[in-house]
């Protein structure tokens, strides 16, 4: 459990977005790149990342957020501030931008689903490797 001045809370969301036309482009330094930025981004705004799998064509992120910030902001900020970190870093130098798609799936779960949902991750980036 974890509090504010005004809540207790155990909120996690999991959050998976694509980059634009689904390509394959998060491998390599890529995907080292985004998974440093989306640390940085969690940090910046308070949350926690519980997991993240950053694979060749889209991220799972399991996030814990307290209930002041709605899934779809968190959506927002992590796809947002992402791409505009990374254009504005590495675009120059490898000519190669990050566009996400503009969709993005959002579940909740709470403490007795979210091992499933750690699972479930976990799982995936074992099958991609």
């Amino acid at each position: 459990m974890k509090t504010t001045r005004h809540a207790t809370y155990n909120l996690n969301y999991h959050i998976v977005w694509l980059p634009k036309y689904r390509n394959s482009v998060l491998v390599n330094e890529v995907e080292h790149r985004v998974r440093r930025i989306l640390h940085e981004i969690a940090e910046e705004k308070g949350l926690e990342i519980v997991d993240l799998t950053v694979q060749s064509d889209h991220v799972h992120l399991f996030v814990s957020s307290p209930p002041k910030h709605a899934p779809s902001l968190l959506a927002n900020w992590f796809k947002g501030i992402s791409s505009r970190k990374y254009n504005h870093r590495y675009a120059d130098h490898d000519g190669e931008k990050i566009k996400w798609a503009r969709g993005y799936y959002a579940g909740t779960a709470g403490h007795v689903s979210s091992e499933t949902v750690q699972d479930y991750i976990q799982r995936r980036e074992e099958d991609e490797q």
